[in-house]
Formats: C-alpha cells, sequence, structure tokens
C-alpha cells in the first residue's frame, strides 16, 4: 500500500512540475505580447466595417489573451481611438475566451482535441456575439 501511495505522489509532483513550466512559459509569453504591442497601433488596422472588424478584433484580441480588467481598459482606449464598438466588443470577447497562447498549455492539461475546439468555438461566438450585440444596441 505504501509503494502505492509512494508511487502516486511522485507521478502527481512530475506532472505538477510539467504543468507549471508549460504555465510559466504562458504567463512571460503573454506578458511579452501585451508589452510589445502598443496600444495605439490597433486602432490603425480596423476598417469601420461591422464584420472585418470584428473578425480582427477577435484575431487580435485571441493572440493578446490576459486578464479581463486589462481587456476593458484596452477597450476603452480603442473606443477613444475611433476603433467601433463591434470590433472592440469582439477584442475583448476573444481576449477573455480565447487563448491562442496558452493553447498549448491548455492542450497539456486538459487535451488537444477539448483545447481546439474549445478555442474554435469561443473564437466564432466572440464575432457573432459582438455583431448582435452592435445590431441591438442599433434598435434602442
Amino acid at each position: 500500500m505504501r509503494e502505492k501511495i509512494k508511487k502516486s505522489v511522485l507521478e502527481t509532483l512530475n506532472s505538477l512540475r510539467r504543468s507549471m513550466l508549460a504555465l510559466l512559459s504562458v504567463m512571460l509569453l503573454i506578458a511579452f505580447i501585451i508589452n510589445a504591442i502598443p496600444k495605439d497601433y490597433y486602432a490603425k488596422i480596423f476598417t469601420n466595417n461591422n464584420l472585418i472588424d470584428s473578425i480582427i478584433g477577435a484575431v487580435i484580441g485571441s493572440i493578446s489573451a490576459g486578464n479581463p480588467i486589462n481587456s476593458y481598459v484596452i477597450g476603452g482606449e480603442l473606443l477613444n481611438n475611433g476603433v467601433g464598438l463591434t470590433a472592440v466588443t469582439a477584442f475583448i470577447l476573444s481576449w477573455v475566451t480565447v487563448g491562442i497562447v496558452q493553447l498549448p498549455a491548455e492542450s497539456l492539461m486538459l487535451g488537444r482535441k477539448f483545447a481546439l475546439y474549445r478555442n474554435g468555438i469561443s473564437f466564432v461566438t466572440a464575432i457573432i456575439i459582438s455583431i448582435l450585440t452592435v445590431l441591438i444596441l442599433n434598435l434602442f
């Protein structure tokens, strides 16, 4: 019985060590991406076309993943720089729900197939919700 417990503990610690290395590398990569791309650069790449802007916003948000508080601050800056609400909504939704940068760690912990499906569905959903949000707001 003791040997089984010892073996289980060692396997758990080894798995935890691998997971921590993956998480640390993801966190460092996210910090680099957030600081490498200036916030005012985002405003230059949008077209004022709701569909195209929502796709661009979702792509940028997917790559620039981070915590929700940062996404609201950046979203406010984008709105102040003339970026449309559709693009900002897609950006914020994908920032929080899609994680291209975290994909290796998520694949390691939850499985590759699940991680790919979850990210793909979240990406498409972010685009659809951003367009619907702006259409509904325009009705009022």
